[in-house]
């Protein structure tokens, strides 16, 4: 895999085991973003993946000029991989949550279940990728557990019909079995 565009296109990322994670082509991630640069202006905006697996949607996000990048996974060996593959693109984290500065930008990885960790979470994201394991069934629970910290934009990859929860739809695109749906919190 390798990052699509932006200052660090071109770098090859680490994918974990596909018996782990499903990492978003490349096709995929240039529309996610093409899309998003139509909705809002990345510089000193926010970008949270919540279902990580390799890092490839965070470090896409970086690349392109986000300033804040949150990462979740939930997967130790996956994990592993993801903090690789942002210190090869960053320094070394410098704290155990894996908090690097450079050039302004900011990334955190938290290793755990996204669900349980965005409970406890007052920051607010301007953009905001949920894309769970398909069969996982937390797709609402997912957007739920947002609501509070959405500012702009909740992307969602799904392949089944999901309650939006009151959420407005913007866009949605369809590659082959898959759907990318662009939300706007209403509240």
């Amino acid at each position: 895999m390798i990052i699509t565009a932006g200052k660090y296109k071109g770098r090859k990322i680490i994918a974990p085991d596909e018996k782990i994670t499903r990492p978003t082509l490349s096709k995929v991630r240039m529309s996610v973003f093409n899309i998003l640069q139509s909705l809002i202006d990345f510089e000193e905006s926010s970008f949270l993946d919540m279902f990580a697996g390799s890092g490839i949607m965070g470090l896409e996000a970086v690349s392109r000029g986000f300033k804040k990048i949150v990462a979740i996974e939930k997967n130790v060996r996956s994990a592993k991989i993801l903090k690789e593959n942002f210190s090869n693109i960053t320094p070394t984290p410098s704290s155990p949550v894996g908090r690097v500065s450079e050039r302004q930008e900011m990334f955190d990885i938290y290793i755990g279940d996204s669900l349980k960790i965005l409970s406890n979470f007052d920051e607010i994201f301007d953009v905001i990728y949920i894309d769970p394991p398909y069969f996982s069934g937390v797709y609402e629970q997912s957007l739920n557990v947002v609501k509070n910290i959405a500012k702009n934009i909740v992307i969602l990859e799904h392949i089944k019909d999901v309650d939006f929860l009151g959420y407005e739809i913007i866009k949605q695109k369809k590659y082959g079995d898959k759907f990318l749906t662009f939300l706007r919190n209403q509240n």
